[in-house]
């Protein structure tokens, strides 16, 4: 016996901001969880286990806050499962969501993963304290500069990236930031924070949830029969690998390419350049667009800032990426990766409104977390798989 088919029905977000003072944690996260379920034609009681994913305690200083939102969430009485793997895990929480569909453990999960950055201090957590923490742009500055120095790619490279994504988020209203007078010029001479990064290169700190219900074949044929279109699940997978050891290339980690092809031979992806339609990749900082094109075999080696530099990845490119805005206009630590796998299904859907891309039956969703070394992707398509 295979595998259950997995159908993405409902999908929610917040609004993101820099501050939802006006939501508790529970209110966030139910706010996405209530557009989720609405979108799906279902109620709290349809949901027969909730899954929940968010980043590291210390990032809020709430302590296992699956506890206290299982109530808020529809869980009392049914399985509430949380999820972390750093700043992968929105991803990893729709990817073990859709696991107890496949598995026919549930026949429809709720998925829902969230961040409040305005009320905690992510630098103070990701630094362990009063260290005065390089934070994760510090982290990731140096790999950048070794990107840079093998590939060759001019410096406009991560400016391009960050006003194309900046541009994609007016097209989107749950965005974070619409800087409607971003520019080249504007990205260059922002400060410099951790070089070659500049302040407009890197992404904001959000308040948002992102949510998504998950449920069978039957029930996504049955919604696809009620003139709402599903997302059907074509392939997962996550991997990880130590932060160091002898001979790790922290520029195109191994983990990162054994993901994606693991996804690309479930969903019978062989030439991902032209069998993938669009791409919702994590981009917390402008230069890993390029990185992460060469990471998962989309582009060659030293080759994925020329894809860049062509507009290929633009929003009318031939390989759009991110044309949601990104994790560079919108991030919820832990829900940016559940956004980067619910825009995915939106694209599939027909159902991304202003951002929508013309003609996208398949779509990539990418997350990536902590100093680059785990991961998590799935493929979406518009159509059942074939079995």
């Amino acid at each position: 016996m295979g595998h259950e088919p997995v159908a993405v029905v409902g999908i929610g977000q917040t609004k993101h901001k820099k501050r939802r003072d006006d939501l508790s944690i529970a209110g966030l996260v139910r706010e996405a969880a209530q557009r989720a379920l609405d979108d799906a034609q279902m109620t709290w009681s349809d949901i027969d286990a909730v899954v929940i994913g968010k980043a590291p305690d210390i990032f809020e200083g709430v302590m296992k806050p699956e506890l206290y939102l299982a109530d808020a969430l529809g869980g009392a009485g049914k399985p509430v499962f949380r999820v972390h793997t750093a700043g992968s895990v929105g991803g990893s929480t729709a990817i073990v969501a859709s696991h107890l569909v496949s598995s026919r453990v549930h026949k429809r999960v709720l998925a829902v993963a969230w961040e409040k950055q305005s009320e905690g201090n992510a630098q103070f957590g990701l630094g362990g304290g009063k260290s005065g923490s390089i934070g994760a742009g510090g982290a990731f500055a140096p790999w950048i500069r070794a990107y840079i120095r093998k590939s060759g790619a001019p410096e406009h490279i991560g400016w391009q990236v960050a006003v194309k994504d900046r541009q994609n988020a007016l097209r989107n209203p749950y965005a974070h930031l619409h800087l409607k007078d971003i520019s080249i010029d504007k990205v260059r001479e922002s400060p410099m924070m951790w070089d070659p990064l500049h302040f407009l290169e890197s992404c904001p700190s959000s308040d948002g949830a992102g949510a998504i219900v998950l449920t069978d074949k039957a029930g996504g044929l049955a919604a696809e029969a009620d003139g709402r279109p599903p997302a059907w699940v074509l392939g997962t997978s996550m991997r990880s690998e130590p932060s160091s050891f002898n001979g790790r290339d922290p520029i195109r980690p191994q983990a990162g390419v054994d993901c994606a092809w693991d996804v690309y031979k479930q969903a019978g992806i062989t030439d991902p350049r032209n069998q993938i339609d669009v791409a919702e990749l994590y981009v917390p900082f402008s230069w890993y667009e390029p990185m992460w094109l060469e990471g998962h075999d989309i582009a060659p080696v030293g080759e994925g800032w020329k894809m860049v530099d062509r507009g290929e990845t633009a929003f009318d490119g031939s390989f759009p990426v991110n044309p949601s805005g990104g994790v560079l206009s919108s991030n919820p630590i832990g829900a940016s990766g559940m956004l980067r796998f619910l825009e995915a299904a939106l694209q599939v859907r027909g159902a991304a409104g202003e951002h929508q891309v013309d003609g996208a039956r398949v779509a990539l969703a990418q997350a990536y977390g902590a100093a680059a070394q785990y991961f998590a992707m799935w493929a979406v398509g518009s159509q059942l798989p074939s079995s």
